[in-house]
């Protein structure tokens, strides 16, 4: 049976965008079409950004975020953005433009009470049937991973920032 996975990256450890981006690079290397919205991030360049114009025409990004809201001193700006990206995901769920649509830090729009899972749940159910929606972020509430197919949870058993080594180009952006 072929069906729409839903699919959460979760957990305190790296590597939940890393791996929703090694599953859109598997499906555009099927030559299919993927999305993925950025909730958080802002306007730094990622490497994620700059690698994705080789394929422009298979994946779409949109980066929606304000960059690290929980550093932010402006929560309602935060929201704006959070709110605009939601929109942008709930018309890209409804489209049949994709094979795949990457949801990219969405947890932290529940996490923040920007909007409510069932509200976000709602909307992911009702997408298309045969739809791949992939959530990462951490604190994945307990309805979101009930309603998944699949989930991971990424746990930290050591990180370099712990020993005083800042984000790296390529590494962690």
């Amino acid at each position: 049976m072929d069906k729409g996975l839903l699919i959460v990256n979760t957990g305190n450890g790296k590597g939940k965008t890393t791996a929703a981006l090694g599953q859109a690079f598997r499906a555009i290397g099927h030559r299919k079409k993927v999305c993925v919205i950025q909730f958080i991030k802002g306007s730094e360049t990622y490497g994620e950004l700059l690698a994705v114009e080789k394929y422009k025409d298979l994946i779409d990004i949109f980066v929606t975020g304000n960059g690290f809201t929980w550093q932010s001193d402006d929560a309602a700006a935060d929201q704006a953005c959070a709110m605009k990206g939601w929109q942008l995901a709930k018309q890209q769920l409804n489209s049949s433009e994709y094979f795949m649509v990457i949801l990219d830090e969405l947890t932290y729009l529940m996490t923040f009470g920007f909007l409510g899972t069932d509200v976000i749940l709602k909307n992911i159910k009702q997408r298309r049937e045969d739809l791949h929606v992939v959530v990462t972020g951490r604190y994945a509430p307990d309805k979101l991973i009930e309603a998944a197919d699949l989930v991971t949870e990424m746990q930290e058993i050591k990180h370099p920032y712990r020993m005083g080594v800042m984000a790296q180009e390529g590494i962690e952006f």
